[in-house]
């Protein structure tokens, strides 16, 4: 059976932890009618599985990476799910000031990333 390279394996683990955050955090935006504490519940319940993901993703990719290259490839990776989640999702569209915000955080990761 072949093993799954640190890095591919904890990148993978990160976006699925991400679209289960996104869902918790943002997906009750839809739903403005339903009781406040079920929602939270609800949420709750779903972050589960963020965490379910995120922590051997953490585990795994600090062999590879840094602690701040993992957080770093956390926000890259939550920038953009919520970046689809919103357009598709919640069907909020996106200007040209988000797209200059998303560009100056990935020339932030070009700072963390790159070896100095």
């Amino acid at each position: 059976m072949p093993t799954i390279p640190a890095p591919v394996l904890t990148i993978g683990l990160l976006l699925i932890s991400n679209i289960f955050m996104t869902i918790a955090w943002y997906g009750h935006l839809k739903f403005k009618t339903a009781p406040l504490l079920a929602v939270i519940f609800i949420s709750w319940g779903i972050a589960l599985f963020e965490y379910i993901f995120q922590v051997p993703a953490n585990r795994y990719g600090h062999s590879t990476f840094s602690a701040a290259e993992l957080k770093t490839i956390q926000e890259v990776m939550t920038l953009s799910v919520f970046a689809l989640f919103s357009v598709w999702y919640l069907g909020e569209p996106l200007g040209w000031n988000h797209f200059a915000g998303f560009t100056l955080i990935a020339a932030g990761a070009y700072f963390i990333f790159h070896k100095w």
